[in-house]
């Protein structure tokens, strides 16, 4: 299983890339490769397009409804919606339940069927939490995490490798099960340790993701979600801190391989 990092900045696009946007792959038994996005935030459209056609994508799963995980799925539905093939399928989209009136309203309509087309180019599907799915070898575990809106970390497992993705969220119980033993846990770490004390319930330090990575005995971490105002190897002093094992800093383009 390989993970392409489309985006990754914090909160909004920064100077020097998207925000959050994951591109996973994993080739089946047939060799087949499965193509799975995980969000597709706020400047994230354009780069993925560099790495593969979006014709390919076989579904995707949204973690919550903030812009910088979400937004440009509005561009991913015109070029859907809209492409010269007249024979692409329903893409499935997994996201919280009000994705659909968000898209629409985003883009100034009523309804889920975009102006000028007879069909609606992406199929909902409902997340909810301790939900279970399969797209393809991909299985997919959701946990509800906290943060101030519904919003889900995942557990993704191909044989015998798993991804634990934290989506947005401070710590919680959740989000520990998640991590629990995986291959590879891609976690948030959005706030500083003291500057942003005078929040909770919304972010992770480097220091908390670092904590959670300890307790779930993961065997790499990837720090990510960083915003543009923080420098990234605070962050990292922070995991190190309290955690012993592999710890990086992910930036946009970066091709994690889940069995490394």
């Amino acid at each position: 299983m390989r993970i392409h990092v489309i985006g990754c900045c914090g909160s909004f696009a920064g100077p020097r890339g998207a925000a959050s946007s994951y591109l996973i792959e994993h080739e089946d038994e047939a060799g087949y490769t499965w193509r799975l996005l995980m969000d597709l935030g706020s400047g994230a459209f354009g780069p993925l397009q560099t790495i593969i056609d979006p014709t390919e994508l076989d579904a995707v799963i949204v973690s919550h409804l903030h812009p910088d995980h979400y937004l440009d799925l509005t561009g991913l539905e015109v070029f859907w919606a809209y492409h010269s093939r007249t024979d692409l399928p329903q893409l499935p989209i997994h996201a919280p339940w009000d994705l659909p009136d968000r898209l629409a309203a985003v883009l100034a309509r009523r309804g889920r069927v975009p102006d000028g087309v007879d069909k609606v180019p992406f199929a909902y599907q409902t997340l909810s939490d301790h939900q279970t799915f399969e797209i393809g070898p991909l299985h997919i575990q959701v946990r509800e995490v906290l943060h101030p809106v519904e919003s889900y970390g995942f557990r993704i497992t191909a044989g015998e490798e798993v991804l634990a993705y934290s989506g947005d969220t401070d710590s919680c119980e959740a989000l520990d099960e998640l991590a629990a033993g995986a291959d590879l846990f891609l976690c948030e770490a959005g706030y500083i340790e003291g500057r942003d004390d005078r929040f909770s319930g919304v972010h992770l330090t480097g220091r908390r993701a670092g904590q959670c990575a300890a307790r779930a005995g993961v065997r790499r971490l990837a720090l990510t979600h960083i915003p543009a105002w923080t420098d990234p190897e605070v962050t990292l002093a922070e995991a190190r801190a309290v955690h012993q094992g592999p710890i990086q800093v992910v930036h946009p383009m970066d091709i994690l391989d889940v069995s490394f």
